[in-house]
């Protein structure tokens, strides 16, 4: 991850004093993560989108995917099926953005229910100790009972 998180500063054109400013981190923060002494935080990640929200956080975090979410991913080569309608056809490929954003599901579909859920509080008596026995290694025990008078 810190191998991405240097590319995203290369590909800003900043340098590491810069780079630490802009994200609002400390610059030995970063420092510590080149030089391999801590490993990088979610409190990196979170500031590094806060301040490129177009940052792929899978890539950030994973290496999957393109650097940007804007990207769209290489076209897969069209597939031959001889005289078939579908020779030569582009399949569209989603951008990682499409993905991601938030498609609202229409009224009729069958996945969406009414859920109520309900928590029930149940009271219980308090618990009091009867007993309590100690064992000891010369395999005798002693019983406490509590005084109830109290």
């Amino acid at each position: 991850m810190k191998d991405r998180i240097r590319e995203i500063m290369e590909s800003q054109h900043m340098s590491q004093q810069v780079f630490a400013q802009f994200i609002e981190m400390a610059p030995a923060t970063l420092s510590s993560i080149f030089n391999g002494r801590t490993r990088p935080t979610l409190n990196i990640v979170e500031a590094i989108k806060k301040k490129i929200p177009a940052i792929n956080t899978d890539w950030l975090m994973f290496g999957q995917g393109p650097m940007y979410i804007d990207q769209v991913a290489p076209q897969e080569p069209s597939l031959d099926f001889g005289d078939s309608v579908l020779q030569g056809t582009q399949v569209p490929v989603a951008s990682s953005q499409d993905l991601y954003s938030p498609t609202p599901v229409p009224s009729h579909h069958p996945r969406q229910e009414m859920v109520r859920e309900e928590i029930r509080l149940v009271e219980k008596p308090q618990r009091k100790i009867t007993e309590i026995r100690i064992y000891f290694d010369d395999l005798t025990f002693e019983t406490f009972v509590p005084d109830r008078s109290k």
